[in-house]
C-alpha cells in the first residue's frame, strides 16, 4: 500500500506491507513558512506540486519497489488545507489510474490513529484516542479505525485554538522559532512548571457540565500574552523558559486529565494519543502516569510517526484493504473539513 499525505506542509509518501513499514519520505516545507510564523496555504500548496514525484521516487527506492508493485493506492482527502489536499488527491487519482490500481480517499485524522499498529501492532477495540496537532485536538472513541458501523465516535474536541496552534502562538511571543511545540518543549526542560499558574480551560465545574470532554486554548493564550505584555512594560526580563515550562504544564495537564476521565467514563482501558503535539516529551510522561494510576495503558507512536507524514495514510489504507472496504470511487474530492466519522470517502 502506497500511502500520500499533503493536508498541510509535509509531502509525505509512505510504503507498507500489512503492519510492515517499508518506506517512509517526507519533504517539509517548514523552513518556507517559518519567515511568516505559521502556515501559508499557497505555499504549501506549490511546495507539494515540486515535491511530489521526487518523493514519490525517494519512497519507492528505500522500499525496493516499483510503482507496478503496488495493491492499492491511499491518500488523505481531508481534513486540512484545500490547496494541499487537492494536489495530494490528483497525484493519487493520476498514480491510480498509471498503474491500474484502486484508490482510497481517507480521513487525515484517523490515519493518526492507524499509524500506531505500524510500531505497536493491531489497536485495541475499543480504544480512546487523543489526537492533538496544530488544528485538532480530538478525544474518539475507536471500535473500528476504517469506520465501518459508526467506528469513529467523537467524544469532544477542541472550541478555538488547537493545542498545537496555542504552542505555535506562544512560541511566537517568546521569540522563539516556529513550529513552536519543539522549541517550547526544550526551553520547558530548564524551567519551572509552576513559576505562573496559568488558566486550565473548560475545566471548572460549569464548563464540564456542557464541555466535560472539549478543549479550549485560546485563554491560555491570551493568559501567556497579558502575563508577557505586563513583564516587558515593568522592564524585567521574561524568563523564557519558566513561562514556557508553565505554559507547557497547563496545557499537558487539561489534555491528559481529560483524556483519562474520557477513558475511565467509557469504560476503556487503552488510550492512543497521535498527532504532532504527541511528540511533546511533557505530555508523554504525564499521561502515562495519570494513566497508570487508573489502570489503564497508553500507546504512543515514535515522534517521526505522530507528525504528518504518509506511512499514517498507507497505514490506514492496508487496514482498508484487509477488512473489505469498498475503495473510493476516481472522482473522489479534497475536502477540507471532512468529518472525523466519514474514515473512507
Amino acid at each position: 500500500m502506497l500511502g500520500i499525505e499533503t493536508s498541510c506542509d509535509e509531502t509525505g509518501v509512505g510504503i507498507v506491507r500489512g503492519h510492515t513499514l517499508l518506506a517512509d519520505a517526507v519533504a517539509s516545507s517548514v523552513d518556507e513558512h517559518a519567515r511568516f510564523g505559521g502556515v501559508v496555504p499557497e505555499v504549501a500548496s506549490r511546495a507539494h506540486l515540486e515535491a511530489m514525484v521526487p518523493t514519490i521516487e525517494r519512497a519507492c527506492d528505500t522500499a525496493g519497489i516499483r510503482l507496478s508493485d503496488v495493491d492499492a493506492i491511499a491518500v488523505t482527502s481531508g481534513p486540512g488545507l484545500a490547496g494541499a489536499l487537492m494536489v495530494g488527491v490528483a497525484a493519487a487519482k493520476a498514480l491510480a489510474i498509471g498503474v491500474g490500481k484502486p484508490i482510497y480517499g481517507v480521513n487525515h485524522l484517523a490515519a493518526h490513529v492507524a499509524v500506531d499498529q505500524l510500531e505497536h501492532g493491531p489497536l485495541p477495540e475499543p480504544c480512546l484516542a487523543m489526537l492533538v496537532s496544530g488544528g485538532h485536538s480530538s478525544l474518539l472513541r475507536v471500535t473500528d479505525v476504517t469506520g465501518q458501523d459508526g467506528g469513529v465516535d467523537p467524544l469532544g474536541a477542541t472550541i478555538d485554538d488547537a493545542a498545537g496552534e496555542a504552542f505555535d502562538k506562544v512560541a511566537r511571543l517568546l521569540g522563539l522559532p516556529f513550529p513552536g511545540g519543539p522549541h517550547i518543549d526544550r526551553a520547558a526542560r530548564e524551567g519551572d512548571r509552576v513559576y505562573v499558574d496559568f488558566p486550565r480551560g473548560l475545566t471548572s465545574r460549569r464548563d464540564l457540565e456542557r464541555h466535560r470532554f472539549d478543549f479550549s486554548f485560546s485563554g491560555l493564550k491570551t493568559a501567556v500574552a497579558r502575563w508577557v505584555e505586563a513583564r516587558e512594560r515593568s522592564g524585567e526580563p521574561v524568563p523564557v523558559n519558566d513561562v514556557a515550562a508553565s505554559f507547557q504544564e497547563a496545557v499537558c495537564d487539561v489534555l491528559t486529565r481529560k483524556a483519562v476521565d474520557a477513558a475511565v467514563s467509557e469504560g476503556i482501558e487503552d488510550i492512543l494519543i497521535g498527532g504532532g503535539v504527541a511528540a511533546n516529551s511533557r505530555l508523554r510522561a504525564m499521561a502515562e502516569e495519570r494513566a497508570a494510576a487508573k489502570g489503564i495503558r497508553v500507546r504512543i507512536p515514535r515522534p517521526g510517526l505522530c507528525t504528518d507524514n504518509g506511512a499514517m495514510v498507507a497505514a490506514l489504507g492496508a487496514e482498508m484493504v484487509s477488512r473489505g472496504r469498498t475503495p473510493s470511487a476516481l472522482d473522489l474530492p479534497a475536502d477540507s473539513s471532512l468529518p472525523v466519522t466519514e474514515v473512507l470517502v
